[in-house]
C-alpha cells in the first residue's frame, strides 16, 4: 500500500501525518478523512466545488490524470499551482505520495466541528 505523507497545515494537521495504509483507488479526499484530516469537500465528493484542494508535491504522475471539468475547477481554486489536484478527484495508485492542503480556501464560511 502507498504511502501518504501530509505536510503540516496550521489547522488540519499542525505536525503533518504520516498515512501507510492509503488504499489504491481511493480519492485522495477519502484517505484524509478516514484519518481524520477534516479536509473540506463541500460538495460531498462531487467534482462541484474547490475546498478540497491539495498541492501533490511528490508522486503525483502516479494519479489518475484530471479530466476536463476538474480542470476547469481548478482555475477557481485559491494558490493553484501547476501539480494542484483535487483531491475528491485524485485517485491514489501504487507510488508515494507528498500532499500539501492550502491555508485557504474559497469558502470563506467554514464551518468547524
Amino acid at each position: 500500500m502507498p504511502r501518504i505523507i501530509v505536510l503540516p497545515h496550521a489547522d488540519l494537521c499542525p505536525e503533518g501525518a504520516v498515512i501507510d495504509n492509503a488504499e489504491t483507488g481511493q480519492s485522495i479526499c477519502e484517505v484524509l478523512l478516514a484519518h481524520d484530516i477534516e479536509i473540506e469537500h463541500a460538495c460531498e465528493l462531487s467534482c462541484a466545488c474547490t475546498t478540497c484542494h491539495c498541492i501533490v508535491r511528490e508522486g503525483g504522475g502516479s494519479l489518475n490524470e484530471a479530466d476536463e471539468l476538474e480542470e476547469d475547477l481548478l482555475d477557481k481554486a485559491w494558490g493553484l499551482e501547476a501539480q494542484s489536484r483535487l483531491s475528491c478527484q485524485a485517485l491514489v495508485a501504487d507510488e508515494d505520495l507528498v500532499i500539501e492542503i492550502p491555508r485557504y480556501t474559497i469558502n470563506h464560511a467554514r464551518e468547524h466541528h
